[in-house]
């Protein structure tokens, strides 16, 4: 199995100790061949599991709580858009094409395609150390002054300094895990919960959430947190340098620059 290697690799960085100095770039390991393959392929499943579950949701854009729910049940609450069937009321003269088929049958095969994926992920993390190392904070980290400059540094939308940039930060750490463990797990736990199939052999998994549709309705915020997870992301990629980050998850290395002066050069090691 292949090592996750998408953070704290040491390398030499070289400092200048003149003010005539000359930089070189030098290609680097930054992510496994792993890591990178199960990015894009969780990538490209949840763009598909939000494409069709828009389509299934507005479908019947109410949402309910306990075990069952209709047009005539009141919800707990509502989206202002409108349907694609003309049973459900939501207030609109018109309702929208029904592609409740296709979406469906995408987000079935997503699902379970990003269920693998996130399985050979996880067990590849624990073996290989990537969890202790990367994603767990250290004790250091977890002090009020840590967390406090952490947190106004992403307020402030500071560019990341060169030692965040090439590891993992406190409020990373803690996103990382909490999606890992906790948002994934429950979607796919909530998922699950809405299957006639899977919920007439396991009937504890749908009770323990409260009921079908107050799976739907879990369901649904967990998914809202994945996509607002992923829009921090992106958004955090761009502040970083958008071109080195995805030049380091599609190549697998990120360029990194020396600078030599003709007198003398102090070398130290840096995570990366």
């Amino acid at each position: 199995m292949a090592r996750l290697e998408s953070a704290h690799v040491p390398l030499p960085v070289c400092v200048p100790t003149s003010a005539s100095a000359a930089a070189t770039a030098t290609a680097t390991p930054r992510h496994s061949t792993l890591v990178r393959v199960t990015h894009w392929i969780t990538t490209v499943c949840f763009f598909a599991l939000l494409i069709s579950g828009f389509e299934i949701v507005i479908s019947h854009p109410r949402f309910y709580w306990g075990e069952t729910g209709n047009v005539l049940t009141k919800p707990l609450f509502q989206l202002p858009i409108p349907s694609s069937r003309n049973l459900v009321q939501t207030g609109y003269g018109y309702v929208l094409p029904d592609q409740n088929g296709w979406s469906r049958y995408l987000h079935f095969q997503a699902a379970w395609l990003a269920l693998f994926t996130g399985l050979l992920y996880v067990i590849a993390m624990l073996f290989s150390g990537h969890l202790r190392n990367d994603l767990l904070p250290h004790k250091a980290d977890l002090s009020w002054r840590s967390c406090w400059t952490t947190i106004a540094n992403h307020l402030r939308f500071a560019r990341p300094s060169e030692e965040e940039a090439c590891s993992y930060n406190l409020l990373q750490r803690f996103s990382y895990l909490f999606v890992i463990f906790v948002l994934f797990p429950l979607a796919i736990w909530s998922g699950l919960a809405m299957s006639l199939a899977f919920v007439s052999a396991f009937p504890l998994t749908v009770t323990l959430l409260g009921g079908e549709q107050s799976a739907r309705t879990i369901h649904f915020f967990v998914s809202l947190f994945l996509l607002l997870f992923v829009l921090v992301h992106v958004m955090m990629i761009f502040l970083a340098g958008f071109r080195s980050r995805m030049r380091a998850m599609i190549t697998g290395r990120a360029i990194t620059t020396q600078t030599i002066t003709g007198k003398s050069v102090t070398c130290k090691e840096e995570r990366t």
